[in-house]
């Protein structure tokens, strides 16, 4: 049943609801990690107001899930009887937790990304859940050169100027190479016994023509998708990092071509899962073991993205530039200072900031619009007015 009650998804459009209906139809209950952050709470908006239920998966406390009606459970995804715990009785997962930053360990990072993954794929596995969406990023193909309109042909970087990038990029080919890995039969029986109760003869039915009680073998389903720059109301980390660094006087551009980005507000990045589900659970998914960029698909200058940002605080737009070089050079010195006295806090620059803000990124979105039916519903336009509501609201 479609419930669309939530007010911060008011504005479905009727593809949109066509969308959540079919879902609703296919899914009975979605495993959200990293449920009670930016892109993981959107995502898990949308799948209570498809009437799904979602079992979330935080470290933290998030009541407003809580009367989401998502069922939250406190865990580390290192944790793999927690996860497994978690996730019985689910028949979708949405992998979206992950350890970002430029900064940190080789440990620190590849924990939770790497063995954060695998310990999803294990879970998945051992309950057989057969569709599992990952959140990966961009930066897996990030080698510190221009990016221009590239599309998922881009073989993954070499060298990786992070472990942030680095792990992510070894958790996505260890997600896509698993996609079609057989789940035992016998995995699928326990994972139906888990359910709590069967509510009526109709759904009793419905659990009789599944493909484990008919004794066939299921396959994981695996994709992957790339969202680049996930901004919009309620953002924990681009919009009010740009907004403090600009009223401390701060905020610097990077280089002196202004080059051309990719961003993708919030919802649009969450929709994006939805359809990629979806289309998961159609009998001949397309994109099973396939990796997807995301964005807004309105590459605009990081100037003037930032200065859209700043003038929905009431900001006066930046101006201020340092060359690249100086860039990349105290990111490269504050590393290693930082490395030598063991401090745990991010540079304010670093070689991969500066490398990143520097050069261009943007992507052909083809694939995504022909295997996933993915279009963005909000533009950078529209989602401008809706992020200056957000901010005058605070």
């Amino acid at each position: 049943m479609l419930v669309l009650k939530d007010n911060k998804c008011d504005q479905q459009t009727p593809d949109d609801v066509k969308v959540l209906t079919a879902l609703a139809s296919k899914v009975s209950h979605a495993f959200v990690t990293g449920a009670g952050g930016f892109l993981g709470k959107a995502i898990c908006r949308y799948l209570r107001n498809a009437g799904i239920a979602v079992t979330g998966f935080a470290r933290g406390d998030y009541p407003d899930l809580e009367q989401m009606g998502v069922t939250m459970v406190k865990g580390d995804i290192s944790d793999k009887t927690a996860l497994m715990n978690a996730m019985q009785g689910c028949d979708l997962v949405f992998h979206v937790a992950s350890k970002a930053g430029v900064w940190g360990s080789k440990a620190d990072y590849y924990s939770p990304n790497v063995d954060g993954a695998r310990n999803i794929l294990d879970a998945c596995q051992a309950l057989c859940i057969n569709k599992l969406v990952y959140t990966s990023t961009p930066s897996v193909t990030f080698a510190g050169f221009d990016e221009a309109g590239i599309d998922e042909s881009a073989p993954y970087a070499d060298n990786y100027l992070n472990y942030y990038a680095e792990s992510k990029a070894i958790a996505e080919q260890m997600v896509l190479a698993a996609s079609g890995r057989l789940l035992e039969k016998t995995s699928c029986f326990e994972n139906i016994n888990s359910l709590e109760k069967i509510d009526s003869l109709e759904e009793t039915a419905s659990l009789e023509e599944s493909d484990c009680l008919k004794g066939t073998d299921q396959q994981l389903k695996t994709v992957a998708l790339r969202p680049h720059l996930i901004w919009g109301p309620e953002d924990p980390h681009l919009v009010p990092r740009v907004i403090d660094r600009a009223r401390a006087g701060r905020l610097k551009l990077v280089g002196r071509e202004d080059k051309l980005v990719d961003t993708i507000y919030v919802d649009n990045a969450a929709y994006a899962h939805i359809l990629a589900a979806l289309r998961l659970s159609e009998p001949q998914a397309v994109c099973a073991g396939k990796a997807y960029f995301l964005s807004n698909d309105e590459p605009i200058t990081m100037a003037a993205m930032l200065n859209k940002i700043l003038s929905c605080a009431e900001l006066p737009p930046v101006r201020k530039r340092v060359p690249t070089s100086l860039a990349y050079g105290v990111g490269a010195l504050l590393e290693w200072i930082y490395g030598w006295l063991g401090k745990k806090q991010e540079p304010v620059m670093t070689r991969f900031v500066a490398r990143q803000l520097s050069t261009c990124h943007y992507f052909d979105i083809s694939a995504a619009k022909r295997d996933l039916g993915y279009v963005p519903v909000v533009s950078i336009e529209e989602g401008m007015k809706r992020l200056k509501a957000s901010l005058s609201r605070c």
